[in-house]
């Protein structure tokens, strides 16, 4: 890769009916450029939460392997992966740090270790923290401050939107990932990756509900005055529909997949009273006549019961009535016929479906316009969030990434400058037995207080490495 060129950011969206791999470069327009595109049936994964390691592996693998197929020119190492399931919970928390050195400006290395600080957030043993996202700052007594780097401040605080979720079910995702032959760069909850491919400008500053409807669960992310309100992940989605209609009607799951895609819709009202499918019959069976409108009743009874709890989680935020921007629905349950209808007649707010178009480059095959690709469009962009805004440098341990600051290494570089200096020193008089012997145990004194304050700071971090080693172990 050459200096001016933008790096390839891999997406990999691993979901309960697909496992979807896209390839995407910015140009110079800022815009995406898709490069490969890969996608095949899941296995092992239910609700978003693995079940079966090895199904889901093959899944990844032939994913990955289309996504090569269609560009063999790209050599593919490292994605950002979505994660979601009911396991996912989040929490708000509020922050404050005073700085030591307040004759300076705010720098983005302050914001860093006041976000490293919620580390230390009590969540509930088992859960794992997997993003932490500010909200508004506040500069001493200046509130709702949205960016404090370069002003002038003694105490610098915050709120935070802590998400969280089962430390054995991410686990499994990375593993799956691992034994495909891939490093995961970053887990991303879905929602918030789903909501960087459909927002524009506009509807972050007026308020919107993005929902996703995925197959196995339904996302959900608040955004209002420009900050991240709510999130919520709904463990109903389009397999739910897909039962109902199976349990419902008397039909195999394929027939009932494909009559949900081909005939479906979400408003009973607009289906045909006089139109009927025929399915064949099992093992000599007489075909089954089924009505439009039956099966529009069964699909609508789910979606109304979804968009219910839509409403519940604006309804516990008290934003049910403030989002002038109203609900924007992607994910592969927005295909649905009249589902924008149906959600402005239980919601009250306006909706429309959104495409994972806004920030990708013209030209694409219309197949990835798509409302099912926007979570994986969404990881390409959170990709180059990182990139671009260069918080971290990462330093790679047995193939994990452990994000280490400047912060974090100054005693280690401060201790190096010293032993320069000792070294370069001129010769002094020679010291006894014992003064030696002091001098070491005080060097050692503080080599030890320093790795210390570098291992307190990157517990967490470490442990994960320590859990994968174990991991590894057992294996």
């Amino acid at each position: 890769m050459s200096k001016n060129e933008q790096p390839i950011i891999v997406g990999l969206d691993i979901g309960t009916t697909k496992v979807v791999a896209i390839a995407g470069r910015k140009n110079e327009f800022g815009k995406v450029d898709i490069l490969g595109f890969g996608r095949a049936d899941s296995a092992g994964v239910s609700h978003g939460v693995v079940m079966n390691i090895e199904q889901c592996i093959r899944s990844i693998e032939q994913a990955m392997e289309r996504c090569l197929l269609s560009n063999p020119n790209l050599q593919l190492k490292e994605v950002y992966v979505g994660i979601a399931g009911q396991h996912i919970k989040s929490l708000q928390t509020r922050g404050d740090r005073v700085r030591t050195n307040s004759d300076n400006e705010i720098s983005q290395e302050d914001i860093d270790m006041l976000v490293r600080d919620q580390n230390k957030t009590y969540i509930p043993a088992g859960d794992q923290i997997i993003d932490i996202v500010p909200q508004d700052f506040t500069v001493d007594s200046t509130p709702d401050v949205l960016d404090p780097i370069g002003m002038s401040g003694v105490k610098i605080g915050a709120n935070f939107h802590i998400i969280t979720g089962d430390r054995n079910a991410i686990r499994n995702i990375k593993r799956c990932v691992d034994k495909s032959g891939l490093t995961t760069r970053d887990l991303v909850l879905q929602p918030l990756a789903s909501a960087a491919a459909v927002m524009n400008d506009e509807d972050l500053e007026a308020g919107v509900a993005i929902v996703d409807i995925g197959g196995g669960t339904t996302d959900l992310a608040v955004y209002y005055d420009g900050i991240l309100k709510h999130t919520a992940v709904i463990p109903y989605a389009g397999v739910n529909i897909t039962n109902d209609i199976r349990n419902g009607l008397g039909v195999l799951r394929a027939q009932a997949e494909q009559m949900k895609v081909q005939f479906g819709t979400a408003l009973a009202d607009e289906a045909n009273a006089n139109a009927y499918i025929t399915i064949p019959g099992l093992r000599g069976l007489p075909p089954k006549e089924i009505s439009v409108k039956n099966l529009a009743h069964i699909i609508q009874a789910r979606m109304q019961e979804i968009l219910d709890y839509v409403m519940y989680h604006l309804k516990q935020i008290d934003m049910d009535k403030r989002l002038c921007g109203g609900i924007i629905l992607t994910g592969g349950g927005a295909q649905l016929k009249h589902i924008t209808q149906l959600t402005e007649f239980v919601t009250g707010m306006g909706a429309r479906i959104g495409y994972p178009n806004e920030h990708l480059a013209g030209g694409h095959a219309d197949a990835l316009m798509n409302p099912m690709y926007s979570t994986c469009i969404g990881l390409i962009l959170r990709g180059y969030y990182d990139y671009e805004s260069g918080k971290m440098r990462f330093a790679r341990e047995g193939g994990n990434m452990i994000h280490i600051t400047e912060e974090e290494l100054k005693p280690f570089i401060e201790e190096n400058e010293v032993a320069k200096m000792e070294v370069s020193a001129p010769p002094v008089a020679e010291k006894t037995t014992e003064e030696v012997a002091e001098i070491n145990q005080e060097k050692s004194r503080k080599r030890n207080e320093n790795v210390k304050k570098l291992f307190d700071g990157l517990k967490g971090k470490f442990m994960k490495l320590f859990e994968d080693v174990e991991d590894q172990e057992i294996q």
